[in-house]
């Protein structure tokens, strides 16, 4: 694949029944005409493409030696504009900073904070919608486990994504 100039996101693959199931809600919920990409939990949001062979090396060396992480879906959240679960997985998290430390000088101050693990399954509406939404997914919301089963990389290009590649966990 060429290296394009345009930013590198990373984002953590989601099993498949529970990709299924968060795509659904966001084909259901999200606004159509900016629903550009399926339902991710983002782990980086730029990441810079001179930098693709060194992200792929960390990528390669963390999944090799980790077991996909536990994971819960914890909550569900308000965004504003749109609402979202929280995802609780300190393993994730730990090695989201072990890449972060890897990576020291190629992130931008977004990348350089703590995510907040979430999928976003509605986004860019009134608060009121969002609101709505937000009440009517919590009336049958039981927290559950979520399986994380690898890394992801895609180039932004500009609203739509292009997957670069992906590795599942290994370890």
């Amino acid at each position: 694949m060429t290296t394009l100039n345009k930013p590198i996101i990373m984002t953590a693959m989601m099993g498949k029944q529970d990709f299924a199931w968060a795509n659904g809600l966001r084909r259901l919920y999200y606004p159509p005409e900016r629903n550009m990409t399926p339902a991710h939990i983002t782990l980086f949001h730029h990441l810079p493409p001179r930098a693709l062979y060194e992200i792929k090396q960390a990528i390669v060396d963390i999944t090799r030696y980790n077991a996909p992480p536990e994971a819960m879906l914890q909550r569900l959240i308000h965004l504003g504009s749109g609402v979202g679960y929280q995802l609780h997985s300190p393993d994730l998290l730990a090695m989201r900073m072990e890449l972060a430390d890897r990576f020291h000088g190629l992130l931008t101050a977004q990348d350089q904070q703590v995510p907040r693990l979430h999928i976003t399954v509605q986004n860019k509406v009134s608060a009121k919608e969002a609101k709505d939404l937000l009440a009517l997914l919590e009336q049958d919301f039981e927290p559950r486990a979520f399986q994380i089963k690898g890394l992801a990389l895609q180039y932004y290009m500009d609203g739509p994504w292009q997957p670069i590649g992906e590795w599942p966990f290994r370890g």
